[in-house]
């Protein structure tokens, strides 16, 4: 089971993201960044947390320790805020933290050397689980010791937004093409050669039991949490089992991905009026943590 942990202190939210985070320090002498139930996307994004993090974990993958967070709103009473203070008050109870890594930068092009092998078996994972968020613009990477490490996983195990879908999309290829680690030659048939065997049935079910039952009970169209574990564990292993159909290709060259900015940010000046045609498009900057 994830190691549980009480929160002490609110520092600081992290306004990067649209579910605003946290920095909390708990019981362990620990500091986490905490995602919270009570924000836009609840259980579903703890739910992805978990399961990729912990998959990404046993396949090797760096991903910092998460543990659940119980936490009680009082802690954050001086946060200013209200519509933070509105996610943190409909946050009592179990949350994700995610060990905080000090020092940590979030992952630019040419920062560190990622060799195809690593490159292929983020991506693989990716396209995998459907994560389709780790993007040049928003990475959702970060550089610890010169090391590579996977954060913000919430939005990968998209099927489970439209369950009723989840069995058509078991072998779609999803759209990789602008991922952040495109430009690096990710090597994807080797990583599926290593990888694809390791996600069994077996593994899943521990990886999908660390999620806590609470965050599982008000999905309808099941009939018990069970029900849902298992589904979860049928559709990733299945997807696994016929990882040809999906493998990604065709990924963007870094002239490519500049073209691309330079039109979005064409487009927007094009869209504003005609006092702000010359304020840079700021968008596209590496968010800071």
């Amino acid at each position: 089971m994830l190691t549980e942990v009480t929160a002490l202190r609110y520092l600081d939210p992290l306004r990067a993201g649209g579910s605003v985070p946290g920095i909390v320090e708990t019981d362990d002498l620990g500091t986490y960044v905490v995602k919270f139930s009570g924000a836009a996307q609840g259980h579903k994004a703890l739910i992805a947390e978990v399961v990729v993090g912990e998959l990404a974990r046993r396949l090797g993958l760096r991903v910092p320790e998460l543990v659940l967070v119980d936490f009680d709103p009082e802690v954050a009473a001086h946060e200013p805020d209200p519509e933070i203070q509105d996610i943190l008050r409909g946050s009592a109870g179990r949350n994700l933290g995610m060990d905080y890594l000090p020092g940590a930068r979030d992952f630019e092009p040419g920062m560190i050397e990622v060799d195809p092998v690593e490159a292929g078996r983020v991506v693989w994972l990716d396209a995998l689980t459907g994560n389709v968020d780790r993007s040049c613009r928003n990475p959702n990477l970060m550089v610890w010791h010169g090391r590579l490490w996977l954060i913000d996983n919430g939005a990968g195990l998209i099927f489970h937004h439209r369950w009723s879908g989840a069995a058509g999309s078991v072998l779609k290829r999803y759209d990789l093409s602008d991922h952040a680690l495109g430009a690096h030659h990710p090597d994807v048939a080797a990583a599926d050669a290593a990888l694809a065997h390791l996600v069994t049935p077996e593994l899943l079910r521990e990886v999908v039991a660390l999620v806590p039952e609470e965050w599982l009970t008000d999905e309808p169209g099941f009939d018990s949490v069970e029900h849902l574990r298992d589904a979860y564990v049928t559709q990733l292993a299945t997807r696994a089992a016929q990882s040809a159909a999906w493998l990604p290709d065709g990924f963007a060259t870094a002239e490519q991905l500049r073209q691309t900015a330079a039109e979005r940010a064409a487009a927007t000046r094009a869209g504003r009026p005609s006092w702000l045609q010359e304020v840079p498009d700021l968008s596209g900057r590496p968010r800071t943590r």
